[in-house]
């Protein structure tokens, strides 16, 4: 497989292929200092913009990370999800240059996704005694809040600039849509409704465009290895608009892709 580091420009309509790498990567977060980190066979890398190439990050013991993870709003600490002791996801953080990973969930498993505009609080999904749903807690651990409810299947937060909603995406009744919901719990909101897969909805920083992953109707959990789209709808919700047909799925843009300015996303996409 080959997998292709990918950066989208919104007002010139560009792909520019930032990385090929013979090999699987994914997950790409966009720094502000102007660089990108992605993970591949358990480890996290750095990819410069002006000079492309993997550079590892330090993550200690955690040598088992997933392509869940992200970067602080201040660009100092990097949130992970590795395997603990019993094999589950759990969240860590990091200094984002590299370090030894403090835990922040006692509960497993726990999948990071987003991190509040204020830097003090993580929204993730989890399993507990129901399926998968939505959960916040403080960044240096403590009680965790469950956000969602009455839903079969929970995956993809993120919050908007001003912290003000949580975006996810939600299966009820073998329909994925996308929803969004007050930090709280309260004002759950349908953003979505067509016959796609919709997943892992990203708030542009300036707080205009919401990205995200339509999958074909039908398919089953977030798998790689299909043709899939990447779409823009506006941030107050209505029709969204196509911008890219490619080949991906898992690992194109689990997690926060957009440029600070909000005028590129990075993303994956693969040849097999």
């Amino acid at each position: 497989m080959r997998s292709e580091l990918c950066l989208y420009d919104l007002a010139q309509d560009r792909v520019t292929v930032l990385l090929d790498h013979d090999g699987h990567i994914e997950a790409p977060n966009w720094h502000p200092d102007g660089y990108l980190i992605v993970n591949g066979g358990g480890l996290l890398y750095r990819v410069d913009l002006d000079a492309p190439k993997l550079a590892q990050i330090d993550t200690g013991f955690a040598t088992a990370c997933n392509n869940d993870h992200g970067i602080s709003p201040d660009g100092e600490t990097l949130a992970i999800s590795a395997s603990d002791d019993s094999g589950q996801s759990c969240i860590y953080t990091l200094p984002v240059t590299g370090g030894t990973p403090e835990r922040v969930t006692a509960k497993v498993p726990s999948y990071w996704h987003g991190w509040s505009p204020d830097g003090t609080t993580l929204a993730y999904v989890g399993k507990r005694e129901w399926p998968f749903g939505v959960y916040t807690c403080p960044v240096a651990g403590g009680a965790e809040t469950c956000v969602t409810a009455d839903f079969d299947h929970c995956d993809g937060p993120d919050y908007t600039p001003d912290g003000a909603w949580i975006w996810f995406n939600g299966e009820r009744d073998g329909d994925v849509d996308l929803w969004r919901i007050r930090p709280d719990g309260t004002d759950l909101e349908q953003m979505t409704d067509d016959s796609s897969v919709n997943w892992f909805p990203h708030p542009s920083p300036d707080g205009q465009h919401v990205l995200y992953l339509a999958y074909p109707q039908g398919t089953q959990g977030h798998p790689a290895n299909l043709q899939v789209f990447l779409r823009l709808m506006p941030a107050t919700g209505g029709t969204p608009r196509d911008l890219l047909d490619l080949f991906g799925g898992q690992g194109t843009i689990n997690v926060p892709c957009w440029a600070p300015d909000s005028t590129r996303f990075a993303f994956m996409r693969f040849v097999i």
